[in-house]
Order: C-alpha cells, then structure tokens, then sequence
C-alpha cells in the first residue's frame, strides 16, 4: 500500500468518526497542538515512532501524555511503563468526549507504527472533511498575494466552475513568473507565466 493511500484512508476513517463541524473544529485545535508539542519535543517524537522501543511501552508513554494533556478522565487503572500488556485504546471506554476520540486515533497511530504520517494527516484533513460536507477545497499559489476582492472573483468563479461550495487555501510561490498554479487533489491548472512557457518549450521539443 502506497504512503500517499495510507495517508487517505486513516484520514477517511478519522473524518467519518466526527459527528458534526463544532466536533471537527476542537479535534483539528487538538491535533494542532500534538504537532506542537512533537516539534517542540523531537526526542519524544523519535521514541513514540522507533522500533527499537516496544510498542507496548511507547502507548503508555503517548497514554500518559494525551490523558494530562486534554484532562481526559484514564481508564480504571492505568498499566505501568513496565506494563507487558497495556490497555490498547484508552481513555476510559466510557469517555465519549472529543478530546478521548482525539487520543484513541493518536493511540492508534502509536500502536500501528503510523505516527511517521501524522503531520500528513493532519495537512489532509480539512480537505477530506469539506469533501464529506460537499466542498470541494483548491490550493491557489501565486507571486503576490492576492487583493480580498480578487479571492472572492476566484471563489466565485470556481464554483461555478464546480457547480458546489469551495475553499481556497493560498499560498505564495515566488517561482510563479506570474499569473496562478490552481490545484484540486492531483489536478492542477496552471494559469501562470511560467506554465504557458513550458507548455510552448514543449510544442518546439516535440516539433
């Protein structure tokens, strides 16, 4: 299986687990600020994922962590570092708050060898969520930064273009000559300088 399929479908199994926007807004903040905490903490990133720690350990440890960290109610008793056999999906089994689904789906990827892909999952989420709610989501990069009133022309074009609600996330890429590099998932329409005169090096290469 593919990085890129595996990325998908455990962020396909995230966004399904989510029952409404309110609910996807504090998972998003709080997998934000487990990427904040792993980069500030990169020995702690390095043992959660090395394979020459047990697994088993490295879930009490990321257990440990997640259950101070969103004030999750632990289950009835939490196994030692030096535990064989730790509880596999803590918090409690009774804790239905966003922040417990928050640590079982981070105590999932510890215990799978998948925390390797975490930062990649987070980046595609907000995607797959608005796909889920019917929005299709394009990144737009450009020289400059756009004017709002020139966001908003684009918007509205693309969903006409699309036929559906859309988001745009923008980026700068001084590599642009000018013009726009638009993509949607692996589509990219490239509206930009630098895309016409590829395209013409092409014409004049194959003649």
């Amino acid at each position: 299986m593919s990085k890129q399929v595996l990325i998908r479908r455990y962020t396909q199994g995230l966004v399904q687990s989510i029952d409404d926007q309110a609910e996807y807004d504090v998972l998003y903040k709080n997998l934000q600020a487990v990427k904040g905490l792993l980069a500030e903490q990169p020995k702690l990133m390095s043992m959660l994922q090395s394979p020459f720690f047990p697994v088993a350990k490295r879930i009490v440890i990321a257990q440990e962590i997640l259950i101070k960290m969103f004030h999750i109610k632990p289950p009835p008793e939490i196994p030692s570092i030096e535990a064989a056999d730790p509880e596999p999906y803590p918090p409690a089994r009774d804790d239905l708050s966003i922040e417990a689904k928050t640590a079982r789906f981070l105590l999932l990827l510890v215990e799978h060898d998948r925390l390797p892909i975490f930062n990649a999952i987070l980046e595609e989420l907000p995607t797959v969520w608005n796909e889920e709610q019917g929005i299709t989501t394009f990144e737009v990069a450009s020289v400059v930064e756009l004017s709002g009133e020139q966001k908003k022309r684009l918007a509205s074009k693309l969903e006409k273009l699309e036929k559906r609600p859309v988001t745009l996330n923008f980026t700068l890429n001084p590599s642009l000559i000018g013009g726009l590099s638009i993509r949607k998932g692996n589509i990219i329409y490239d509206v930009s300088i630098t895309g016409s005169l590829q395209r013409l090096k092409e014409q004049i290469i194959e003649g």
